[in-house]
């Protein structure tokens, strides 16, 4: 003899979601029936769960889900809490990242202009004249005498 999902479920005053997660993950072993239906043997399922009688397994079942899902709900929203942290983080580490390249670029950009500026004063200073200014020449002989007056 085997359970059905449904009196698997009556049988332990769990909801059928409930035992059908189980089965998924592995925790109570169970087969299908050509039906499509589970076939859970009674002596699987009473090594994860106590029987429980008919008059109880109503009153359990309601208040053991609403639990259960309270509790999964909890885990999960533990879990995206402790997922949004981590990518707050790696954010922060990134920005941090993208912080220091800026700088570097930055000084380097600055340090570059600086050798233009002095590279552009170098090559100023080879193609202009850079020797003191004499004063030009005064006229000799007849013009001096011309332009003296």
């Amino acid at each position: 003899m085997s359970y059905t999902l449904g009196q698997a479920a009556q049988a332990t005053g769990k909801s059928k979601m409930t035992i059908q997660r189980l089965i998924k993950k592995g925790v109570i072993s169970a087969n299908k029936a050509e039906s499509g239906e589970w076939a859970i043997d009674p002596s699987e399922l009473y090594r994860v769960f106590p029987f429980v009688s008919e008059n109880e397994s109503d009153r359990l079942m309601l208040r053991d889900d609403t639990l259960n899902d309270t509790g999964w709900l909890q885990r999960e929203l533990e879990g995206r809490d402790e997922q949004i942290r981590q990518m707050e983080q790696q954010g922060e580490r990134e920005r941090h990242q993208l912080q220091s390249t800026i700088d570097d670029l930055r000084r380097r950009l600055d340090q570059s202009e600086d050798e233009r500026r002095r590279a552009h004063l170098q090559i100023t200073a080879l193609l202009t004249d850079q020797r003191p200014k004499e004063e030009p020449p005064r006229p000799q002989g007849f013009w001096r005498r011309l332009f003296s007056r």
